[in-house]
């Protein structure tokens, strides 16, 4: 009976090995932490390369569809910060009711800083 139990107990002790080196060899460290630390910034211009200082900027999660704004300077440069490396994003300006072209930002881009121009046509 005493051989049972310590066969048991050996059994047990090697099953929780196993799932404790299972579950660490899970949590290697050179898995990408796809998670919130992405920058996007860049000027919104005319067709001459101008800054079109209080053009709005708009940023759109495509997953839940929120929508964060952006009013750029006299220099025409926005940034949004801190962005979710899993997520992809739309983004597009406006400026006295006209607007630039949608561009795209993928969750499959693994730059940590991504620089876009937004082009408004004024004429």
């Amino acid at each position: 009976m005493n051989q049972k139990r310590s066969l048991i107990a050996a059994v047990t002790v090697v099953c929780a090995l196993l799932v404790t080196f299972g579950v660490v060899a899970g949590a290697s460290p050179d898995k990408k932490d796809k998670t919130v630390g992405r920058l996007l910034y860049g000027k919104v211009l005319d067709p001459r390369d101008n800054p079109l200082p209080d053009a709005v900027v708009y940023l759109t999660n495509t997953r839940n569809r929120a929508v964060k704004t952006y009013i750029v300077g006299q220099d025409g440069t926005y940034r949004f910060p801190a962005l979710n490396t899993a997520t992809d994003y739309e983004i597009y300006a406006q400026y006295k009711g006209r607007k630039s072209d949608t561009k795209s930002v993928s969750q499959f881009d693994d730059r940590s800083q991504v620089y876009l121009d937004l082009k408004i046509d004024t004429r």
